[in-house]
């Protein structure tokens, strides 16, 4: 027989079109209103439910009697729970950090509520545009049985339907973690519909099935002759006699006893034909009974071991536009991520209660997060009216979690009956704008660091004077030099009500998973510590900035970039580095040729990116100082930039501020910053897989087919999370570029690297959004977009060590906040405590701290009164570096201050179930790498060995419920 697995679905944007709450009020809840009833009514019939954003909402809101009926019907496995994020995100400009916690979010409610029946066992991507490795190897570790998604590049399909390869193997972390993160991976035949003709949602244009044989539209032999070819034709691209077929779309299922009576009679009907000698078998089912028939089969499989990037739905439709669509949103997308981290480390290691509201406060930044990493958030392809409603959630949750910062302070900071004082936060320093300190002449600078070790961070802070003095938490003068705001920040609008026109710096010295306090204070009789303008550097000679380090070189009379150094390695790279942009094709998209660039699609006019500047030469101003050097550089009205050196540090800043783009000659334009190097790299460049693991990237090449490459610039994009580079293996020289937030970008010659910065796009692609991709600002005008790039140089079997190092402070960036007494140094060091870790010692500089907060539990232990959550990363990968990529060990005993603890049960990735009970299905495969068992065991400590003793493998992520004393 081949047997059909009917998959009844919905498929529920968290945001696209209309905002969650909108699609929750207008659509979602009449899907779970009539689906679970026609459950109920009917013992045989199966449904599947992703998206646990709108489940939550929907069962909070029943009553007890439905609350019962649903979890009998998830118990006797007619409800299935499916992926079980907060949301199905996206795979390209998400972060692993968010992709972890969105999950556990989703599967704590699912465990909390329904327990071990409703754990989800498969993964279930049919909708995000492109597929990434780490996701895979991050479901594997969540103990999922497979991954089934909906779409890949079409050349690829093609090639996987000829060769009867639509499902494999997927290794998700081939040289680091092997058998572990390896997943079966379907691709579905149909993205996510049903087989044309065969949609019976009161929205489909598709006959019902008329069974009665005196109505004239008697159509019960036309729709199985027309069925049974479908499945025939879908069977002839799969291994085996089992074929799934997806009876759904987006938000159907809103009159469930539509779908549900046709689909009776399609079973009835096309089962009926067996005794005619048919062998198609019709039945409900769902993906994880689909995935457990095919594991029975005991076929070998072929496998893959790349990622599913770039996407392309046709010749000209490159979907890596949305690689950087949105640049702000991405951004705070980031920095939310960070935020979120620092508040669940405050709120344990202060060990808030449920008094204090931080459980509730947690949730609501938690939620925020989780809605904004779904594939039409962070992505940046929703209306704008969506994008605003998803930023605004974010600002919700930030302010929720300042809440519980502030709590945090109070019980952190206080060393006698003194209460402290109340934080203030500045979520606009990125503009150099602080009500705080711009109103006072003397603040205190509170400076928590979530890095498990000891960090130098350059703190920045807008003021209106040029004299201030600094002291540091153990009562000694910090080193600070001020400088003037740059006309680059001036003229951001969102600045309105800025009064600031200078700019403090320090090094802020901070302890392990800790804070230290800063006390500013204006200070006339001072001179100014530096020149605290700036001079051109035009029509001069050459001008140097560095420091022991690293330095750049400008051109005295193009005021251009045109050499780096490593100067302790003695690298001295020819460097030039501009902005540039694409125009952006215009069409109406009726026909491949005719494809227009937008919120998904990157379609640049032509392949010559066009100067921003119309001058061979920039405005290029130098301002030197103590501690920070920097050249602020004039491409356009438009386009400006400030490249800073740090005194202490090994990279070189770059921060551009992009916008308003113009479009005052009708054409939408596509903004990349540039680096031109002479380095040989051989058509080969390197991208990270969100924020992890790094893979090599060959121009107009992919790993499992054959290109046929029709755009070569837009089909040769990929995305970055964190970070881009080239190598020059002959001279042992490589070139990285960190980013602040997801983009797009490429090598399209050798020896270069492109990363798109902004877009402002005047035409829609057609792919559903119905509006163009133009954001605008506070005046009304384009959006201004800012953020940094960091750029190393270093030798090939060094650079690791840099761009690990850093890309952990990026993501994990220390959190400021502000108080204002007037309290001298010794008067409040007598009161609180200006110095403070959670850590008795530092972590191993291999290993982050990825996750600890206060936890509901997952583990065998339920009468733990406060058990905690925590995750252990070693964030090297194997013969990365001589020393760091070793395994490492760490003990949990005596490490935190706040707490001892005391017992550990190591869970799955997601936090659900202890690892010791996860038995995930074997597979045979073509390469023989998951012939041996593949189940993923934890054993039990022996006696003779510390259960706190904790060994990290390269990438390994290592997840713990910890009970603590």
């Amino acid at each position: 027989m081949i047997n059909v697995h009917l998959v009844a679905h919905t498929h529920d944007d968290v945001g696209w079109l209309m905002t969650v709450d909108q699609y929750y009020y207008q659509e979602v809840q009449f899907i779970l209103d009539s689906v679970i009833p026609e459950l109920e009514r009917d013992p045989s019939k199966r449904f599947i439910y992703v998206e646990i954003a709108f489940f939550a909402r929907w069962f909070r809101e029943q009553l007890d009697p439905m609350r019962h009926t649903v979890k009998r019907l998830v118990n006797e496995g007619r409800l299935e729970f499916i992926l079980g994020g907060w949301c199905m995100d996206d795979e390209a400009a998400t972060h692993y950090n968010a992709i972890i916690d969105q999950h556990t979010l989703g599967f704590q409610f699912l465990r909390t509520n329904f327990g071990d029946c409703a754990r989800p066992k498969i993964a279930w991507q049919i909708d995000p545009f492109g597929h990434s490795r780490e996701q895979a190897s991050i479901f594997a570790r969540f103990g999922f049985d497979a991954l089934f998604f909906g779409r890949l590049d079409y050349q690829d399909k093609a090639n996987r339907l000829n060769t009867t390869t639509m499902e494999m193997v997927w290794h998700g972390s081939p040289q680091n973690l092997g058998e572990k993160a390896d997943l079966f991976t379907g691709v579905n035949y149909n993205g996510y519909s049903p087989p044309q003709g065969f949609c019976y949602d009161i929205f489909c244009g598709d006959p019902p099935i008329m069974d009665d044989e005196r109505m004239h539209d008697y159509n019960v032999d036309k729709t199985i002759k027309n069925f049974l070819k479908a499945v025939k034709d879908q069977a002839s691209h799969y291994a085996t006699n089992h074929i799934m077929m997806t009876m759904g779309s987006d938000f159907q299922y809103q009159n469930a006893h539509n779908w549900f009576k046709n689909l009776d009679k399609l079973i009835y009907y096309v089962n009926s034909q067996q005794a005619k000698g048919s062998n198609v078998n019709l039945i409900y089912s769902t993906p994880s009974c689909y995935t457990y028939q095919l594991n029975r089969a005991d076929k070998t499989w072929t496998t893959k071991a790349d990622d599913f990037f770039p996407y392309a739905s046709r010749a000209h439709g490159f979907w890596t536009g949305f690689f950087t669509s949105r640049a702000a949103l991405k951004n705070y997308n980031r920095r939310t991520n960070n935020f979120l981290q620092v508040v669940m480390q405050m709120d344990a290691l202060a060990k808030l209660e449920d008094t204090d509201n931080s459980t509730y406060n947690i949730q609501i930044l938690k939620e925020a997060m989780g809605v904004n990493q779904h594939h039409d958030g962070i992505s940046g392809t929703s209306k704008q009216v969506v994008a605003y409603d998803y930023a605004e959630r974010l600002a919700h949750g930030v302010m929720e979690g300042q809440k519980v910062v502030n709590d945090a302070y109070r019980k952190l900071l206080q060393i006698s009956k003194s209460v402290a004082p109340g934080q203030a936060f500045c979520t606009l320093l990125n503009i150099s704008y602080c009500h705080v300190t711009e109103t006072n002449s003397e603040f205190q600078v509170l400076v928590y660091n979530p890095i498990g070790r000891s960090v130098s961070y350059y703190v920045q802070i807008p003021v209106t004077a040029s004299s201030f003095s600094v002291t540091g938490p153990d009562g000694k003068t910090v080193p600070s030099e001020v400088g003037t705001i740059s006309p680059d920040t001036m003229r951001i609008p969102e600045r309105k009500g800025s009064v600031a026109t200078h700019e403090i710096f320090f090094e802020a010295q901070l302890p392990p998973l800790g804070f230290s306090t800063y006390f500013i204070k204006q200070d006339g009789s001072l001179k100014s510590p530096t020149k605290t303008g700036y001079r051109s550097i035009n029509g001069g000679a050459d001008v140097v900035i560095g420091n022991e380090y690293i330095s750049l070189t400008f051109d005295g009379k193009s005021g251009k970039l045109k050499l780096m150094k490593n100067l302790k390695k003695k690298i001295d790279l020819e460097l030039s580095q501009d902005y540039l942009y694409y125009i952006a094709r215009s069409g109406n998209n009726s026909k491949d040729i005719f494809q227009a660039s937008g919120a998904y699609i990157f379609r640049p006019n032509g392949t010559v990116a066009h100067n921003v500047t119309v001058k061979s030469s920039v405005n290029s101003f130098v301002r030197e100082g103590e501690l920070v050097e920097e050249v602020y550089q004039v491409f356009s009205s438009w386009l400006t930039q400030v490249i800073r050196i740090y005194q202490t540090k090994q990279y070189a800043e770059f921060q551009w501020t992009v916008g308003p783009i113009p479009i005052d000659d009708k054409t939408g334009k596509e903004v990349i910053n540039i680096f031109k190097t002479k380095l040989k790299s051989e058509s080969l460049f390197y991208t990270d897989a969100n924020g992890r693991e790094i893979l090599q990237r060959k121009r107009n090449y992919r790993d499992t087919w054959k290109l046929n490459q029709t755009e070569p610039i837009a089909g040769n994009y990929f995305p970055i999370n964190s970070r881009i580079y080239i190598q020059d293996k002959s001279k042992n020289i490589q070139f990285t570029v960190l980013t602040d937030r997801s983009e797009g970008g490429s090598s399209i010659q050798d020896g270069e690297l492109e990363i798109m910065l902004h877009r402002r796009l005047l035409h829609d692609d057609s792919l559903g959004v119905d509006e163009a991709l133009n954001e605008t600002g506070s005046d009304g005008k384009g959006l201004i977009v800012r953020g940094c790039h960091y750029v190393f140089l270093d030798s090939i079997d060094s650079s690791a060590a840099l761009h690990r190092d850093l890309a952990e402070k990026l993501f994990m960036a220390p959190s400021i906040s502000f108080t204002t007494e007037k309290t001298a140094y010794a008067d409040w060091s007598k009161k609180f405590r200006t110095n403070w870790s959670g850590l008795k010692r530092a972590l191993p500089d291999n290993v982050h701290l990825l996750t600890l907060e206060q936890f509901a539990g997952s583990g065998p232990a339920p009468s733990v009164k406060q058990p905690y959550l925590l995750r252990l990363e070693h964030f090297y990968e194997k013969n990365e570096d001589a020393r760091l990529s070793q395994p490492v060990t760490v003990s949990l005993k005596d490490l935190f201050v706040p707490f001892d603890v005391t017992n550990v049960v190591e869970l799955t990735l997601g936090a659900n179930m202890p690892l010791s009970q996860l038995n995930r299905l074997k597979w045979k495969t073509t390469d023989g790498q998951s012939k041996k068992d593949t189940t993923l065991r934890f054993e039990p400590a022996s006696s003779s060995v510390d259960p706190l003793s904790i060994t990290l493998n390269p990438m390994e992520i290592r997840t713990f419920q910890v009970e603590i004393s």
